[in-house]
């Protein structure tokens, strides 16, 4: 339960990023596999940029707990694309 919880607080800070990419996925084209093809090449982005960030200092934080890195990317990978499938469900209804 602790290593979930990390998990969420660690999405915490990129949940509105994250919305506001399903937005313009929206505006642009609303199609669920060009969404998760797109999510994926940003969280590989995200992965990148925070293992550069002072030496991974935020990733090791996530090693001391026992999270590997690949589970943390994964499990944010998959919280996203469960909220961005359902966001995407929803909004299809509508247009």
């Amino acid at each position: 339960m602790q290593k979930l919880s990390s998990i969420i607080i660690f999405y915490r800070p990129f949940f509105f990023w994250s919305f506001a990419v399903n937005i313009l996925l929206t505006v642009f084209n609303p199609k669920i596999i060009p969404a998760i093809s797109i999510k994926l090449i940003l969280v590989i982005f995200l992965w990148f940029i925070l293992s550069r960030v002072n030496g991974g200092k935020v990733i090791n934080l996530y090693k001391d707990v026992g999270i590997s890195t690949f589970k943390l990317f994964g499990s944010i990978f998959l919280i996203d694309i469960l909220i961005t499938l359902v966001y995407l469900l929803v909004i299809k209804e509508f247009i």
